[in-house]
C-alpha cells in the first residue's frame, strides 16, 4: 500500500518548482495514493498516477496542469484506482479504445468522398460522360450542402429527408432522381464496409411512408408556368433589369430552351450572321444536336453582351464558371416580389397559383403555339427538343424545319414584346 502524502492545496501545487537538474521531478500531492505532479526542467507540468496493476507498475498520465486542475486530477485518479480494483487494466483499456477509434476513422468516409468513389466504381453503368456529369451535378447541387461533410455511417433517413423535402413538390422528377442517386451512393458505401444497416434513402418501407409518391404530385410538380396574358408584362419588366442573370433569362424565354443549355452556352456555338445557335448533343437532355433559330430580338441581345477575355461562356458567373440554376430562379423570384410589392398580382401559374419559374417558360411557349397560333404542334415539339412519336420523327428525319421554326420564333419574340402579328398568329380580340 503506497504511503499517503499530506494533501497539498491548489495554491501549494501552483508554487511547486523544479529544484534543478536535467530530469523530470515528481511531487506527491496527496488526496489519492500515488498521485503526483510531474515538473520538467523547462517548467512543463503534468499529472501522473503511479499505481500497481497486477504485478506491473504503471505510470498513468492524467493530463497537463493547469488544464486539468488538482481537483480534476484527484477525481480521475480515484476513477482509475476503482477500475484497477475491479480487475481492469486502464492502460490496456485506453489502448483498445484508441485502436477502435483509429479503425473507425479508417473505415469512416464522408458522403462527398463516397460520391467520388461510388461514381468511379460505376463507370460501366453510365452511357457516356454526360450521364456521369448529370449524376455528379445533381448530387453536388442538392445533396452536398446537407450531406457532403457527414460520415456515411452517420447518415439517417431524417438527413436524407432534409435534402429531399424542399424539392419534392416543385422539382419532383429531379428530387426523385436525387433520391435514387443518394441510395446508390449509400448502397456502395455499405457494400464497401463504410456503413451497416438499412439504406436511409430506400423508397419502399422507408421514405415512401414519409413522402407522397412522385406520381401523386406529378400534376402539382409540373413547373409553374407564366400565364400567356402576363407574358408581355413580365418580359417588359425583365428587360428593365440588369446583369447576366437577367439577360440569360431573357434569352431563355426567347429561345424556349432549358436553363442548363443557356447557362452552358458558348460563343463558338452561335453564328450571329446566320442567326443560328447550334447546341451540341452532349449538352442536350436527349443527347442530340439541337439547332435554334435566333429571332431578331435574340440576336440584338447577344450582340449587346460584353465578351470576357479568355472566357468562352456567353453568360459567365462573376467568380468564373457557369451561372448557377439558382441565378435564373432568383431573378424570376425577385420579379414576382417586385410586382406584388407594386400592387400587382405577381407572375403565377394559372392552375396551381404558384410563382412561375424559368423552366415553366417552355410550357408558356407551348401554350402560345397551341392557343394563339396556327403553327403545328409537332413544330413546337421540335423547337422544344422533345422526343416525338416515331411516325412524326420519321416524317422529319431529314430536317428539323429550321426555317419554318425561324418564323415561329420571330412571332414568339414579337408576342413577348407585345407586338401584334399576322400570318400564323391568331388575333385575340378585335
Amino acid at each position: 500500500m503506497p504511503r499517503i502524502a499530506g494533501e497539498l492545496s491548489a495554491l501549494n501545487v501552483k508554487r511547486l518548482a523544479h529544484p534543478g537538474g536535467k530530469r523530470n521531478v515528481l511531487f506527491s500531492v496527496g488526496g489519492v495514493p500515488g498521485l503526483h505532479l510531474q515538473v520538467s526542467p523547462k517548467g512543463g507540468r503534468s499529472w501522473v498516477l503511479r499505481v500497481m496493476v497486477g504485478t506491473l507498475r504503471r505510470d498513468i498520465g492524467l493530463g497537463g496542469y493547469p488544464a486539468v486542475t488538482l481537483s480534476q486530477a484527484r477525481d480521475k485518479a480515484r476513477e482509475i484506482r476503482t477500475k484497477i480494483e475491479s480487475g481492469v487494466d486502464p492502460v490496456a483499456e485506453r489502448k483498445a479504445v484508441k485502436a477502435a477509434l483509429v479503425a473507425a476513422q479508417r473505415r469512416g468516409l464522408t458522403f462527398a468522398d463516397a460520391v467520388d468513389k461510388a461514381l468511379a466504381a460505376r463507370l460501366d453503368a453510365f452511357k457516356n460522360a454526360k450521364h456521369r456529369q448529370q449524376w455528379e451535378n445533381t448530387l453536388t447541387t442538392y445533396a452536398m450542402p446537407e450531406l457532403g461533410k457527414m460520415m456515411v455511417h452517420d447518415i439517417t433517413t431524417q438527413d436524407v429527408l432534409r435534402v429531399l423535402q424542399p424539392h419534392w413538390i416543385d422539382k419532383t422528377e429531379t428530387a426523385s432522381r436525387l433520391r435514387g442517386r443518394i441510395e446508390a451512393v449509400l448502397s456502395w458505401a455499405t457494400v464497401a464496409g463504410h456503413r451497416t444497416g438499412d439504406n436511409p434513402a430506400r423508397w419502399l418501407g422507408n421514405l415512401k411512408e414519409l413522402l407522397p409518391a412522385p406520381s401523386k404530385v406529378a400534376t402539382e410538380g409540373n413547373q409553374p408556368a407564366l400565364m400567356l396574358d402576363d407574358a408581355s408584362r413580365w418580359f417588359t419588366a425583365l428587360q428593365g433589369r440588369e446583369g447576366f442573370g437577367a439577360r440569360a433569362l431573357e434569352l431563355l424565354a426567347l429561345t424556349a430552351t432549358r436553363s442548363q443549355e443557356i447557362r452552358g452556352a458558348l460563343w463558338d456555338e452561335i453564328d450571329l450572321d446566320k442567326a443560328l445557335w447550334i447546341i451540341p448533343g452532349p449538352r442536350m437532355k436527349m443527347d442530340r444536336e439541337h439547332r435554334v433559330p435566333l429571332s431578331g430580338q435574340a440576336v440584338a441581345l447577344l450582340c449587346a453582351l460584353p465578351r470576357l477575355h479568355d472566357n468562352p461562356l456567353v453568360f459567365p458567373a462573376a467568380r468564373g464558371g457557369q451561372l448557377s440554376d439558382m441565378t435564373l430562379s432568383a431573378a424570376m423570384k425577385r420579379m414576382h416580389a417586385t410586382d406584388v410589392a407594386a400592387g400587382g398580382a405577381g407572375f403565377v401559374d394559372r392552375t396551381s397559383k404558384r410563382r412561375a419559374v424559368p423552366h415553366g417558360l417552355r410550357s408558356t411557349f407551348r401554350d402560345w403555339v397551341a392557343e394563339r397560333t396556327n403553327y403545328p404542334g409537332d413544330m413546337a415539339e421540335v423547337a422544344l427538343a422533345h422526343r416525338i412519336s416515331n411516325t412524326v420523327e420519321a416524317s422529319y428525319r431529314r430536317g428539323d424545319m429550321i426555317e419554318k421554326r425561324r418564323k415561329m420564333m420571330d412571332d414568339w419574340a414579337g408576342y413577348l414584346a407585345g407586338a401584334v402579328r399576322s400570318g400564323n398568329v391568331v388575333r385575340i380580340g378585335g
